[in-house]
């Protein structure tokens, strides 16, 4: 892809776009190009190349390591999405399938587009040495969810096929939590009453283009699970 000098865009937004669409279609995934490559591939100034590589080290899409070059730093998609992760003693957990199919979509997502009256739906308990740690539900577009059908749901690793297999990109996730009940078919299933108080969250995750992509409600118990969060805080990017 070559860059537009008549385009009103700067060339190192021009630049700093185009790596960022590489990255996440996995033409890069380790090192990128030196800036001397980029200079040549895009034929293009050093000052444009660093402008452009340093927007994308500021929002964390791209890290230097002195001496060795510029890397991908984007995440695998589990270890992103532990910005909420296990305890240390939970990490490895076993599956179990309690339904799945085609459902009413929930009245909080039924107007964001590819969800409308329908969605695919997935529930499963979380155990660990056999004992129920969590029900986690996830609600897909039909078209992703009838994808997803196709898998042994009581092994697969949910984030891995849809990144790895079926090419979903995630970019952003949108979470709450909060604390509320199961009523008392759903609490057997945690092995508790349904006077239990449990840890609920709510997450909505977006590909590049906004699209939801997922929405998903999990119930676990918290005397057996906590949650871990760290930030940072980016400093916002000027062009």
């Amino acid at each position: 892809m070559e860059l537009d000098a008549k385009n009103p865009i700067p060339l190192h937004v021009q630049l700093k776009n185009i790596l960022e669409n590489q990255i996440l279609q996995g033409q890069y995934t380790e090192k990128i190009p030196s800036e001397r490559e980029l200079m040549e591939m895009y034929s293009v100034s050093r000052s444009t190349v660093r402008e452009a590589v340093s927007a994308l080290v500021r929002e964390g899409i791209l890290e230097k390591k002195h001496g060795k070059g510029t890397f991908v730093s984007l995440k695998p998609v589990q270890e992103w999405l532990r910005i909420t992760s296990f305890t240390e003693t939970i990490k490895k957990m076993d599956i179990k399938l309690l339904d799945s199919g085609i459902v009413s979509t929930p009245e909080n997502i039924e107007n964001v587009s590819g969800f409308h009256d329908e969605s695919y739906y997935i529930k499963r308990l979380r155990l660990k040495d056999n004992v129920p740690i969590a029900i986690e539900n996830h609600y897909y577009p039909m078209e992703i969810g009838e994808k997803l059908a196709q898998y042994d749901l009581n092994k697969t690793i949910l984030y891995d096929v849809l990144e790895g297999e079926l090419g979903i990109h995630f970019w952003e996730a949108e979470q709450i939590i909060t604390c509320g009940y199961l009523p008392k078919e759903e609490a057997k299933h945690l092995g508790v009453t349904e006077s239990t108080c449990l840890l609920i969250t709510e997450r909505m995750i977006t590909d590049p283009d906004g699209n939801l992509v997922e929405y998903y409600k999990g119930f676990f118990r918290a005397d057996m699970y906590s949650f871990v969060m760290k930030m940072s805080r980016k400093p916002n990017l000027l062009v």
